[in-house]
C-alpha cells in the first residue's frame, strides 16, 4: 500500500497530478516556484513512497526534454455511498476515474449500522477482488445524515435509527486496514461534481440533493464548507409552512416532509385514493407501490395531477433556494439525487421561482442545472475526500 506525502510540496504535486493529469518536472517546478533540482528530489521520493511514477518524455521545449510525472498506476481508492434506500461502491484510480463497474444494491439504512456496514464491507471486498486489490490506499464513506467529521461518527441522523455515535470510520478502517473518512452524502456529491461534473470550473457553488432526504453541499472558494459542527447545508429541515406534515426530524412543515422521496410517494398514493390520477392508479395496480420514479412516469403519460405534484414540490424547493441565493450568492446551483431525476419539469419550476424571487444581481449569471453524474457523484466524491487525506502531508 502506498504511503502518504511527507511535506507540503509533495502534497501539492499529488493534487496537481490528480486534478490536471501528467505534468513534466519542469512544469511542476515552475508552477510551484521551486528549483528543478528540488522538484526532482521530491518526485523521486514520491516514487519511493509508491505515490508517483515517470510517464515518459514530455513534449520538447528546446534543449533536453523533461520527464512527465504521473500518479502511480497502482493507486486505488474506494468510494462507498450509503443512501436511505440503497448503496453504491466503486474503485477509482489515483485521478478518481471509476474502474470497472460501480456496484449497487438496495439497502434500507434503518436496518442499523451493523447490518448496513456488513453489507457495504461485503460489497467492497467483492469489488476489490474483481480488481485484484489486496488493500486500497483509502476509503471514503457517505451516509444520509449529519456527521461529526472529526469523530468519524453520525450525529443524531433523523432517518438513521441506531446510527447516532456509531464509530463508522474506525470500524471500517479496522476491517479494511487502510485510512477511512466519513462524511454526509451530499457533501461527497458536491465534491464529486467539483472534480468530475458540471461544477469543475465553479469555485463557489451549491449542490442540492433531492432524494429520500433533501440536503445541500456548499463549496466556497474551492473548499467544502461543513459549518462549525458539521451540519451546514441541512436545508431539508428548513420550515416552508408553519403547519404541515410531520418530518422525520420531529418538526412539522419541513421542506423534506413536503418533497423528499417518501413525501412524494405519500402524496402520489393519496392522489390515487382520491381518484385524481388515473396514470398513478394504473402504476399502483401494476406494481403494488408507488415511488418518485412512478410520478415521473405518470408525467410522461400526460397525467395532470402528477405534473402538479412536481410543480408544487419544485416551487417549495425554489423558495428555499431563492433565500440561499440571496444570502450566499453562488456561481452555480447543481441539482441531483434520485428525485431530481424527475428532470426538466422540476428544473423549470425551481428556476422560475429562484430567478423571480432572488435579486437580479445574484441571478444574472447564475446557471441552475441538473447533475450529469447520476450515482457516480457520491462514490467519486467519497474517493476525492479520502484522496485529500492520503495526498496531504503526513
Amino acid at each position: 500500500m502506498a504511503g502518504r506525502a511527507e511535506n507540503p510540496t509533495q502534497a501539492k504535486v499529488l493534487k496537481l497530478l490528480r486534478d490536471e493529469g501528467p505534468l513534466s518536472r519542469v512544469q511542476l517546478a515552475d508552477r510551484m516556484g521551486v528549483s528543478r533540482t528540488t522538484m526532482a528530489g521530491e518526485i523521486n521520493r514520491l516514487a519511493e513512497l509508491g505515490l508517483a511514477e515517470p510517464a515518459g518524455p514530455a513534449a520538447s521545449r528546446g534543449g533536453r526534454r523533461s520527464t512527465l510525472v504521473d500518479l502511480s498506476a497502482d493507486l486505488r481508492f474506494v468510494g462507498i455511498d450509503i443512501g436511505a434506500t440503497s448503496m453504491s461502491v466503486a474503485i477509482t484510480d489515483g485521478r478518481l476515474a471509476v474502474l470497472g463497474e460501480r456496484h449497487h444494491m438496495a439497502m434500507d439504512v434503518r436496518l442499523g449500522p451493523e447490518h448496513v456496514l456488513g453489507a457495504a464491507l461485503e460489497l467492497t471486498r467483492e469489488v476489490l477482488a474483481e480488481q485484484n486489490i489486496d488493500r486500497p490506499a483509502g476509503v471514503g464513506i457517505g451516509v444520509p445524515g449529519p456527521v461529526d467529521f472529526h469523530g468519524g461518527i453520525p450525529a443524531a441522523p433523523p432517518i438513521m435509527p441506531g446510527w447516532d455515535g456509531y464509530p463508522v470510520r474506525d470500524a471500517v478502517a479496522r476491517e479494511l486496514g487502510c485510512p477511512v473518512l466519513l462524511d454526509n452524502d451530499v457533501n461527497l456529491m458536491a465534491l464529486g461534481e467539483q472534480h468530475s461534473g458540471v461544477a469543475k470550473s465553479a469555485p463557489s457553488f451549491l449542490f442540492v440533493k433531492i432524494g429520500t432526504g433533501i440536503g445541500c453541499g456548499i463549496i466556497v472558494g474551492g473548499q467544502l464548507y461543513r459549518g462549525v459542527d458539521g451540519c451546514a447545508g441541512d436545508i431539508g429541515h428548513i420550515r416552508v409552512e408553519e403547519v404541515g406534515p410531520m418530518c422525520a426530524c420531529g418538526n412539522t412543515g419541513c421542506l423534506e416532509a413536503y418533497f423528499g422521496g417518501a413525501a412524494l410517494a405519500r402524496d402520489a398514493l393519496a392522489a390515487v385514493r382520491n381518484g385524481r390520477s388515473p396514470a398513478l392508479a394504473a402504476l399502483l395496480e401494476e406494481k403494488g407501490e408507488l415511488t418518485a420514479a412512478d410520478v415521473a412516469q405518470a408525467v410522461s403519460r400526460g397525467d395532470g395531477h402528477a405534473v402538479q405534484l412536481i410543480r408544487d414540490g419544485g416551487n417549495r424547493v425554489g423558495w428555499v433556494l431563492a433565500s440561499l441565493v440571496s444570502f450566499f450568492n453562488p456561481g452555480l446551483i447543481v441539482i441531483g439525487g434520485r428525485v431530481a431525476r424527475l428532470g426538466h419539469p422540476l428544473l423549470a419550476e425551481v428556476r422560475g421561482v429562484v430567478y423571480r424571487r432572488s435579486p437580479p444581481l445574484a441571478t444574472g449569471n447564475l446557471p441552475i442545472v441538473l447533475s450529469e453524474m447520476g450515482d457516480d457523484a457520491g462514490v467519486v466524491g467519497a474517493a476525492a475526500l479520502i484522496s485529500e487525506a492520503v495526498y496531504a502531508a503526513g
